[in-house]
C-alpha cells in the first residue's frame, strides 16, 4: 500500500491536527525529508503554512491541539509539540505542554528544529545578507567552493535545496551539492 494511501486512511479524510476536510496535502516534518508514516502526516494548507511561517501563526486556530496532541501517532505528537512550544508565551500551551509526554526519541526529534528553545540561547542561522535561514530552505552560493574530501567544485549559483542547520554552530549548514551531502558555511550562500 502507497504512504499517500495509509495516511488517507489513518487521518479518515480529515486535517489530522484541526480536522478540516479541505486542502488537504500530505507534510513530511522537518529536517527530514524522508516521507515514512512516522514522519509525515496528513494537514490542511492552513496548518501547514502556519508551520513553516512562524509570522504567520494563528494561536487560536491551534487551540485544535488540545485534541490532536493525544494522538497515537509519532508525526502528530511532534507536530503539536512543536507548535504549543513556540505558542507557549500565550499561556494556554504550556499547560497543554505540562500534560503532553513524548518518548524520549521522540522528543528528541520534535526538539531538532529548536522549536521550543529560548531566543537567547536559539543558535540563529543567516545568509551573507543576514536573512534567517531555516531548515529547509533552499539557498544560493555565492562563490565557488570546493567540496572537501572530493575533487568536485560547486559553481557560484548552484542551488542548494532542503538545507539543514547545525543545531551547535551558527555558521554551518548542511545540504546536497550534487550527488554529496556536505557542510557549507553560512556566509557563502543567499537565502532563494
Amino acid at each position: 500500500m502507497s504512504l499517500e494511501r495509509e495516511l488517507n486512511k489513518r487521518a479518515d479524510g480529515k486535517c489530522e491536527l484541526c480536522q478540516n476536510e479541505e486542502h488537504l496535502q500530505l507534510h513530511t516534518l522537518a529536517p527530514r525529508k524522508d516521507q515514512s508514516l512516522k514522519e509525515t502526516l496528513t494537514a490542511c494548507k492552513t496548518c501547514v503554512d502556519q508551520i513553516e511561517d512562524p509570522e504567520a501563526t494563528d494561536a487560536n486556530h491551534w487551540r485544535c491541539l488540545n485534541d490532536s496532541m493525544w494522538s497515537e501517532h509519532q508525526a502528530v505528537q511532534v507536530v503539536a509539540w512543536r507548535m504549543l512550544s513556540r505558542l507557549r508565551k500565550e499561556g494556554w500551551p504550556q499547560d497543554l505542554l505540562d500534560m503532553m509526554y513524548l518518548e524520549e526519541d521522540v522528543l528528541e526529534f520534535a526538539k531538532s528544529t529548536g522549536e521550543g528553545e529560548d531566543e537567547e540561547g536559539k543558535v540563529i542561522h543567516r545568509d551573507v545578507n543576514g536573512v534567517i535561514l531555516n531548515t529547509g530552505d533552499s539557498v544560493v552560493l555565492i562563490k565557488d567552493l570546493k567540496i572537501k574530501g572530493s575533487s568536485q567544485v560547486a559553481k557560484q549559483g548552484t542551488a542548494v535545496r532542503n538545507i539543514r542547520l547545525d543545531r551547535e554552530n551558527e555558521t554551518f549548514i548542511e545540504g546536497k551539492v550534487g550527488p554529496t551531502l556536505t557542510v557549507i558555511i553560512t556566509e557563502y550562500v543567499k537565502k532563494l
